[in-house]
């Protein structure tokens, strides 16, 4: 591993105090040295089992909870008929007319109801329309089996580019389109599609729901924003802020796929346990939680790139189509994310992106590790590489000519003041993977290629940026808080809504109040992720927790070791204990504030989009079977620029997961439709990339420290995400030279692109 140290804002360090596992000081952590971070929190008790997942826990009495789904993509409820041979007495049904609040799942258009109602219209196979609990098993099983749907089927649609429900559509850009293609010597054409992808998290979809003496409910589960599911809870079951309450249990992982779902999912277990009086468990099964759950957009891409022979980009015009599936979910902010960063991390004079998120007929789509900004990728750097190929020039000495610098303007008019390192995770992944070597080796290799050859080896490269933070304006609306009190017993506690899904937020945040506090960072507490406990400090998406929270988190440490250093006039470390027995106990609240010199007009939707941005390169080599197509990606290295590195060998683990995930994502996974319907909906025909299929994965963690944070911090989980997919696609046109327009680059695909077969939409280059 390699950290490279840019200048950056000064961390105030205060004196440590003795511990057993040396707190790695803020300067330390600055330099990249990972001697002494400390274990992660959570760490020994997922390795001895003794971690409590939402399926482990235990409520005397309960009773377990199904749901009744449609099978028709398109259809009216005309009603829900009961088998008379069947005992009913022994089962509890819940329709739309027992919701005592509103049916809809709140979110951000009120389009998609908990349970269709008779007289409804159901939009997607797999639509959630009654509900069943029973004490057993085999008797919801059998429950379940004596109910049937009547219904008038409706056409459906399922072709993103005939839709004519629109969620949200966006028409960006800067400069003169028109003068920009006058100005250009070559102009390059391209349509790129990625299709659904499944998160595929270890643990399903888990609620568990318990109904309080006070008319009130408890939800416990798997999941990513308690919030979230807090205000979808009480607006569902018509309840107040007090008699909801909404319990992070041990979450093994999201990756997206529990930011939003969840609500529908904590609403369906706590009707049932508001009708019956007793604790309902809703455990998804695998079959279950794929065929219904929220995937990735599918996105369908059009580039037109006009270039100069000195290889200078002036224009990009950019259309970009995302299929939202049945319902918005987060359509529209996953829309927004995709357009800003449709024409990727190049400075180009005249640029018009539009885009627009529609209504097909199959299950929602939702938030997925990167949230657009893949797709909108693939497809920049695609674009990118054809045109490198097409002026002759070496795809990174193009991008060393287009990149963004201090300085550059977005096409939301942001000017990039700080923290800007596209050209140094650019030179630092293409040295440390010797790209124009290798590139060299590869193109004598395929010069010298016989036709007996059987594989072929390539080497890819792709580049890219991810805003870190929600877009525009979203923080400061949403004005999330993040507390550290000191208990009377002399505690010192951290209170935020953020979750723990394996990232490392449980360790992080400990490790920068014990290094603002000058404390052991085992004397510090985290408090669990409930909402009767914890503040409302967002949702743990959008490469935003270590950044804003822990950003928050850190001034909250400040005033409180003010607070106490002002009483004792001693150095907190000191003096804490004695303050919290005289004073029994203090509580900073720290509230976020727009960061200095942001701006961001919703209205015009120009401005500062993200606070910052963070930048990564990947560099990936593959190795291609001519009689199969079969891809083996050999070695990725990915250069990730994420701030400031808290804790390195997370930020390391970030990495490579992220880029493994990324690896999949270009070569094997692929949801498959029918009449909206998912056809690989099992573990054992959705395939994701195994130990066997992992490459070697250098991570290299560069720091452009953003100043608006006090620690530097911005983000890493996505980036990787952004980029390994585009990085083996060019791998695989080095190594056979045919280009690869549709993500996955499938067997299938590479055969028929060898065989002279061009995908639907073929490119085009005019002069």
């Amino acid at each position: 591993m390699t950290i490279t140290t840019r200048p950056g804002p000064a961390t105030p360090v205060s004196p440590a105090a003795p511990s057993p596992v040396r707190l790695p000081r803020a300067g330390e952590l600055a330099r990249g040295h990972a001697r002494g971070a400390p274990l992660r929190r959570e760490g020994p008790a997922k390795l001895t089992g003794t971690a409590l997942y939402a399926d482990d826990l235990v409520f005397p009495g309960a009773w377990y909870g199904a749901t009744l789904r449609s099978t028709e993509p398109h259809a009216r409820l005309l009603g829900i008929e009961r088998d008379a041979d069947f005992d009913w007495s022994r089962v509890v049904v819940v329709t739309a007319e027992d919701i005592p609040g509103d049916n809809v799942v709140s979110l951000i258009i009120d389009d998609q109801p908990i349970l269709v109602p008779v007289g409804g219209e159901i939009r997607h196979q797999a639509e959630p329309v009654a509900l069943l609990a029973a004490a057993d098993r085999d008797t919801l099983r059998e429950a379940k089996a004596r109910l049937r749907l009547r219904t008038e089927p409706l056409a459906p649609v399922f072709d993103p580019l005939v839709s004519s429900q629109v969620f949200a559509h966006f028409d960006m850009g800067k400069g003169d389109i028109a003068a920009g293609f006058a100005a250009a010597d070559l102009v390059v054409e391209g349509t790129y599609r990625v299709g659904h992808t499944e998160q595929l998290y270890i643990e399903n979809q888990a609620m568990i729901a318990v109904p309080r003496e006070d008319g009130g409910m408890t939800v416990t589960g798997s999941l990513q924003c308690p919030y979230y599911v807090h205000k979808a809870l009480k607006r569902a079951l018509a309840l107040d802020s007090e008699r909801a309450v909404v319990i992070q249990a041990e979450t093994g992982g999201g990756f997206g796929g529990k930011e939003e779902y969840p609500s529908l999912l904590a609403v369906h277990a706590a009707l049932l346990a508001q009708r019956i009086g007793r604790p309902v468990r809703m455990i998804y099964g695998r079959h279950e939680d794929i065929a219904a759950t929220t995937k990735r957009h599918p996105a369908i891409v059009t580039h037109r790139t006009g270039v100069t022979r000195e290889g200078r980009i002036v224009a990009q015009e950019i259309d970009l189509v995302l299929d939202g599936g049945a319902y918005c979910t987060l359509s529209p902010v996953v829309l927004s994310r995709a357009t800003i960063h449709a024409g990727g991390p190049y400075d180009v004079a005249n640029v018009r992106i539009t885009s627009r998120a529609v209504a097909t007929n199959t299950p929602p789509n939702g938030a997925f590790r990167g949230f657009g900004a893949p797709q909108a990728e693939f497809a920049a750097e695609m674009q990118v590489n054809r045109v490198a190929e097409a002026l002759g020039i070496s795809p990174l000495e193009l991008r060393r000519r287009n990149i963004y610098r201090e300085g550059g303007v977005t096409p939301t008019q942001q000017v990039l003041r700080e923290s800007v390192a596209a050209q140094e995770v650019l030179e630092r992944a293409a040295e440390a993977a010797e790209f124009e070597r290798i590139r060299e080796r590869t193109a004598r290799e395929r010069a010298a290629r016989t036709a007996s050859a059987r594989t072929a080896r390539g080497i890819g490269l792709a580049l890219g940026w991810h805003g870190a933070g929600f877009t525009g304006s979203g923080e400061e609306r949403m004005g999330s808080v993040a507390s550290v009190e000191l208990t009377a017993e002399g505690a010192i506690r951290i209170l935020a809504a953020s979750t723990e899904m394996g990232q490392g937020t449980k360790t992080i945040f400990p490790q920068l109040v014990a290094d603002e506090l000058g404390v052991p960072y085992d004397a510090v507490e985290i408090a669990p992720q409930d909402t009767s406990i914890v503040p409302d400090s967002g949702p743990t998406v959008a490469s935003r927790t270590a950044m804003v929270v822990g950003g928050l988190i850190i001034k909250a440490a400040r005033r409180l070791r003010a607070q106490v250093e002002e009483r004792t006039g001693r150095p907190f470390a000191e003096s804490y204990l004695h303050d919290a027995q005289t004073w029994g106990g203090t509580r900073e609240d720290e509230r976020f504030e727009p960061y200095p010199g942001v701006h961001f007009d919703d209205e015009t939707y120009t401005g500062d989009a993200y606070p910052a941005f963070g930048w990564a390169c990947a560099v990936a080599e593959v190795e291609v079977d001519l009689d199969t197509g079969e891809v083996a990606v050999r070695s990725v290295v990915s250069a990730d620029d994420v701030g400031r590195v808290i804790h390195p060998v997370l930020a390391e683990g970030q990495v490579e997961g992220g880029t493994l995930q990324a690896v999949g994502y270009a070569t094997i996974e692929e949801i498959k439709l029918h009449d909206g319907r998912y056809l690989n909906d099992r573990l054992q025909t959705y395939l994701i990339p195994t130990a066997v299929d992992a490459p070697r994965i250098d991570a290299i963690l560069v720091e452009a420290p953003f100043s608006g944070a006090p620690h530097g911090a911005k983000g890493v989980g996505e980036l990787p995400m952004d980029v390994g997919a585009p990085a083996v696609v060019a791998a695989i046109h080095d190594a056979t030279g045919v280009w690869i327009h549709d993500l996955p680059a499938s067997p299938e695909r590479i055969l028929a692109a060898l065989d002279g077969h061009e995908p639907p939409g073929p490119p085009g280059i005019s002069a």
